[in-house]
């Protein structure tokens, strides 16, 4: 009787927004908005470079300057970053149109991922001269990897910071964001991802959030980082198999007409989840 009851207040309204609220508040919630935020910077600032949207191109206030101090000048097509983070936010922030904690939570995420673009933009240079000196040196500025600014945020979500909202003293509405410690009315860091609900436990499988648990999923026995079997089974431990994998090898063709092969076989070990 207890088990149908904790399904039916599971699968009801009021549980499923009580779930869903945690986990549009979690840092993994987090994360994707900070990343959703780069990559639609990061897309638009490339296509303005390779000239693919009518709106915008190279970054014209870099285009012809010298650099006193360094000794080279702007040339080339620099990246116009500015143009993409302008768009990103008008674009991303739009629908955050709500005054509450979460407004705040995922505004100050999105920041969070623009301003790591902004942050890795890289500087190119190339020489000009006779056999290969370099009297003249041109400069542009160019996009990060994407793939780079995922390893980025993906460290800055282990380190996420957990917070609540302050409510103004009028109209009970939250303005503002802090670190969530007894007695502390620290605003987090600008670069800080945040986060104001714990996340669930993703390590059972849950119909409603759509987690699917890790009991089955395959993991390492050795390594040290999610996909370690000792964090990613959760302390339940994780099962053996042995298989043993045979295939053609070595082959080489014979004249005339035929191909000779040897047979190669090798065990090996699956680990997974219990």
């Amino acid at each position: 009787v207890s088990i149908q009851k904790w399904k039916v207040e599971l699968l009801s309204p009021w549980g499923k927004n009580c779930l869903w609220k945690r986990v549009e508040r979690s840092k993994e919630a987090a994360f994707t908005y900070a990343i959703i935020a780069a990559g639609v910077a990061h897309a638009i600032t490339a296509a303005c470079t390779q000239g693919t949207l009518s709106g915008c191109g190279c970054d014209k206030e870099k285009q012809g300057f010298y650099n006193q101090e360094e000794g080279w000048k702007w040339g080339g097509c620099s990246a116009d970053i500015r143009y993409g983070l302008s768009f990103s936010k008008v674009f991303i922030d739009a629908r955050e149109i709500r005054q509450n904690a979460r407004t705040l939570m995922n505004l100050h995420n999105n920041e969070v991922g623009r301003k790591v673009l902004e942050k890795n933009m890289r500087l190119e240079c190339k020489c000009h001269g006779v056999s290969g000196s370099c009297t003249t040196k041109t400069c542009w500025t160019t996009l990060p990897k994407f793939r780079q600014l995922g390893y980025i945020l993906k460290e800055k979500y282990n380190h996420a910071v957990h917070v609540e909202p302050v409510r103004a003293s009028r109209n009970k509405r939250p303005t503002f964001l802090k670190v969530k410690k007894p007695y502390s009315y620290r605003k987090p860091v600008d670069m800080d991802l945040v986060y104001i609900e714990k996340s669930p436990n993703y390590c059972e499988a849950d119909p409603v959030t759509g987690s699917m648990g890790t009991q089955g999923r395959i993991c390492n026995k050795t390594a040290q980082q999610a996909n370690g079997c000792d964090l990613m089974c959760c302390g339940r431990g994780y099962n053996t198999h042995q298989y043993s994998r045979v295939w053609q090898c070595n082959c080489k063709f014979l004249w005339c007409c035929y191909v000779k092969c040897n047979t190669c076989s090798e065990r090996t070990e699956v680990y997974t989840c219990k």
